[in-house]
């Protein structure tokens, strides 16, 4: 039963998610070996981009952060839920969604990661225009966003094609 899951999609998509996971992992531990040997969250500077260390205990681009265990822990158990969910839907999806499903499928992976391991996620890159700052995020975050994109821009052209074919 299982050697029929064992197929050359299979070992790309696996592929696929272990290449992004480890890209993740390698900016994260790089990340807090400078912040260790620096001793400041602050890394680098510029005009646009900023790499600082910040500690996100809630969800995407820091929301739904708070201090209580017993929230913490729940928001980490959803997440995970849905992790299992996004599982389930790559191994059930045979087409070109595959692909940005194991996008953010990585990605929570990565960040579900150090919710277990450090009890909250590293996000280090600072993007600015002046003093506006957008949200600090890490390359988890990067393809998680990229795979949510292009599934609507999957979708809005699917239903293209479904209008024109009306």
């Amino acid at each position: 039963m299982i050697a029929r899951y064992l197929t050359k999609n299979f070992y790309i998509n696996s592929a696929v998610v272990f290449l992004i996971f480890i890209l993740d992992r390698f900016s994260k531990i790089y990340v807090l070996h400078l912040d260790k040997i620096n001793y400041s969250s602050e890394l680098y500077q510029s005009k646009y981009l900023n790499i600082t260390l910040v500690w996100n205990e809630g969800i995407a681009f820091g929301l739904l952060s708070f201090d209580q265990n017993s929230l913490y822990n729940l928001l980490s158990l959803f997440i995970a839920i849905i992790v299992l969910i996004i599982f389930f839907m790559i191994i059930k999806n045979n087409n070109i969604k595959k692909y940005p499903l194991l996008m953010i499928f990585a990605g929570a992976i990565g960040n579900l990661y150090d919710r277990v391991f450090y009890k909250a996620v590293p996000d280090f890159i600072d993007f600015h225009i002046g003093e506006f700052h957008w949200f600090i995020f890490n390359v988890a975050d990067i393809f998680i966003s990229l795979g949510v994109f292009f599934m609507i821009l999957i979708e809005l052209i699917d239903n293209n094609k479904s209008n024109e074919a009306v």
